[in-house]
Parts: structure tokens; sequence; C-alpha cells
């Protein structure tokens, strides 16, 4: 059987078969589902928000092992976090956490930040019996991670070494590295919730500006894909713009398209797959799920982010506490979720999804989602309209 046809701009700036783009997924997206989407004809793309530059060079040797198209890393690029009052300089957080010779036992990254941050973390515990934490767990560290500016530098700077094809930011302006990637032959990608941010990202040289709607997983805007995404093209025209959020199967790709959009970042569909790399648990609550049991909080990374609801997420909102900036507040959760890792209560944990998690039904390899994806959307485009709908000009 001939492979279905579905072809716009978007394959040729990306030189990939389909319009979609695998969302770069933190945690989740590595170099097996990556593979995988680039290998149906996509972009896959690596969601490497906490990844140090080593294992961003292993995932992407891994992958390049797995496959020989295409494909893109995804990371953070924050504007520049100052720590809240108390919380002391990033080199001393990381000398005292580690302890040195004569300055007695280490301290929990959590000791740094202000009082009433520690008394959550503190009551979370005690809410959800969960172990107090050891100083400087493997766990949180990612967490930690985000928002620090050093740390974003040497990613991207082993992203170029690499000469990775692609380069995304799912957070922040990528227009200070594009003209790095494009001077030996790479892509950038960037992520946006609003029409100015939009004009920034195309106007600093983007490649691709995505769209993502509020209905989106992980980090999200306000403004839904419906809504947003017409503006943005309009605003950034003749810069390639994808959709995002809400997007989940065939009809929402060939909405997207209809819309005039040139492909689709997709994230949430590829969740469930079997190459996803986070526990089968979270994958399970996503399947449960409707369209009304994901939730947008500011707990786990500082930023707004879309989850399915937890009773931590509850708790959080409870408090009524401000979210500290990113990288501070990742030490906030980054302590409650080691503490649920080691009790095993894994509902506690991020578990990023978006509103489409009714439309998923059940587990299956990453191939046989994408395939069903395109076949669906070139069959309505070829032919479900016409036979739906009736139009002359």
């Amino acid at each position: 059987m001939a492979r279905p046809v579905l072809r716009t701009r978007l394959c040729d700036i990306l030189d990939i078969e389909y319009p979609i783009i695998l969302a770069g997924m933190g945690g989740v997206a590595t170099a097996e589902l990556v593979a995988a989407v680039s290998e149906a004809g996509g972009l896959g793309v690596v969601g490497a928000a906490s990844m140090p530059a080593d294992e961003i060079e292993r995932q992407v040797r891994r992958i390049r092992d797995l496959t020989s198209k295409p494909f893109g890393v995804d990371v953070l690029l924050p504007s520049g976090v100052a720590a809240p009052a108390g919380a002391g300089d990033s080199k001393q957080q990381t000398a005292n956490s580690k302890g040195d010779a004569g300055a007695g036992p280490a301290k929990r990254p959590l000791e740094y930040l202000p009082a009433p941050y520690q008394e959550f973390v503190h009551n979370a515990e005690h809410e959800f019996g969960l172990p107090e934490r050891v100083a400087d767990e493997a766990f949180s560290q990612g967490m930690r991670r985000l928002g620090q500016g050093d740390f974003s530098k040497k990613q991207v700077e082993a992203i170029l070494e690499l000469k990775v094809p692609v380069f995304a930011a799912g957070l922040g302006n990528p227009a200070p590295w594009a003209a790095a990637f494009h001077a030996q032959g790479g892509k950038v990608i960037g992520l946006v919730g609003n029409v100015k941010n939009a004009r920034r990202i195309a106007d600093g040289g983007a490649d691709v500006v995505v769209a993502q709607g509020t209905e989106a997983g992980g980090h999200t805007g306000r403004i839904g894909t419906m809504a947003l995404l017409p503006q943005v093209i309009d605003a950034v025209a003749p810069t390639a713009v994808c959709a995002a959020g809400g997007i989940g199967d065939g009809r929402g790709i060939a909405g997207a398209l209809a819309m005039g959009a040139d492909g689709v970042w997709i994230g949430t569909a590829f969740l469930v797959s079997r190459e996803a790399t986070w526990p089968d648990l979270l994958k399970e609550r996503i399947l449960a799920a409707t369209e009304e049991d994901t939730r947008v909080t500011r707990l786990y990374s500082g930023k707004t982010m879309r989850n399915i609801n937890n009773p931590l997420i509850e708790y959080w909102e409870s408090q009524k506490l401000d979210a500290l900036p990113m990288g501070m507040q990742g030490i906030v959760s980054g302590e409650i979720m080691a503490g649920a890792t080691r009790a095993q209560k894994l509902e506690l944990l991020m578990n990023p999804a978006g509103q489409i998690s009714g439309m998923l039904k059940e587990m299956r390899p990453a191939k046989a989602i994408f395939e069903q994806m395109v076949a669906e959307a070139a069959q309505i485009i070829a032919e479900g309209l016409q036979r739906r709908v009736t139009a002359s000009v």
C-alpha cells in the first residue's frame, strides 16, 4: 500500500516527509522516542530541559545510532533569574550543598530558600507521608538547573558542537544563537504563547515559530490554539508557523493546516507511546483522564504548566504561596518529588499532559500513533471534506 502524502513547506525547511514535530518533552522525549518519530517521517525532538551537556551528547549519539533522519534538541532559555532574598547565589548554593572540609554536614538545598517555602516542603512531607530528604539527591538536581543561565548556555554550546540539525527553544528567545546554527546549516524553532513573543522570535531569525495554545500540556500560556494560531500566522508572515495545543489526531492536524499552519507540534499523544521514558503509572493516569482532569500550576517549575491534577497540586494551590523563579521553585518541587519517588507515591510527580488526554485510550508504539495521524489527516484533506462540505468560489 502506498504511503499517504501530506506535505507542506515545513517538510522542505526541516527535510522531513510529514509536517509533524514531536514536542521536546523533558524527561520523556529521549532517544528511542525521538528516533521513532523521525524514522516515521516526522521530526523527533529531544526534551533536554534539565539535561547536562554530557547527557545531551549521549542522547544525540544514541539517536544517530538509531536513525539517519533529521532530529532536534529542545532546551529552555530563561532571560535571567534573580535569586529571592535569602537564597544566596548559585555558586554558594552549589558549594554548600556539596559541603566542604571543616564546614560541617551538607545542607539541603531547601535550607537556602525563604522560610515559607521550607515550611511548605516540610508540611507536604508530613501531609503525604514522605521521607525527609537528605542533601543533594540526584532527583532534584534537574529541577534546580531550570532557569540557570550558565547551565542553558552550556547546553546550547553542546548542541552546536554536535551539529544537531534542529535547535528548539521551548521557552525563551533563541535569537542569540540563530546565526551560529544557520552558519552550520541548522534550523531554529521557537515556541510562543502570544503574538508579541511570536514577532520577537521571528525577528530574531527563527525558521519556524510554534504557536502553542493553552490546551497544551507542560509549559503553556493563556490563549486557546484556535484564537492564537491565525493571529501568529498573520503577525510573522512569511515565517513558517506550526500549531500546538489540543492536537492529538489526524482531525487536529487537518484543522491546523486548514487554518494556515505549516505543520504541527504534538506532545501529549506521544506521552503514552511505549517509547516515552517515564513510569507506566504516569501514562496510565493520562489514559484514565478526561478533558477536565488537567490543571495549570506553577508548583513544579515556577512557570505555568499544565499537568494531570493530583493531591500535591491541590495542596500547593491551597497554601496561596507565590511561585519562586524558575530553578528556585524547582528546589521546592524537586525535594518533594524525590521523597515521593522514594515512597513510590508516583501520583504526586509532575505529570504534564494536555486537554486531549480524554482522547487517548491505549499505549501504543510511537510509529503506530504517528502513522494513524498521518493517514487520518491525509484522508480528511483529500476526501473527507469534499464529502461533508459543499463550497464554491
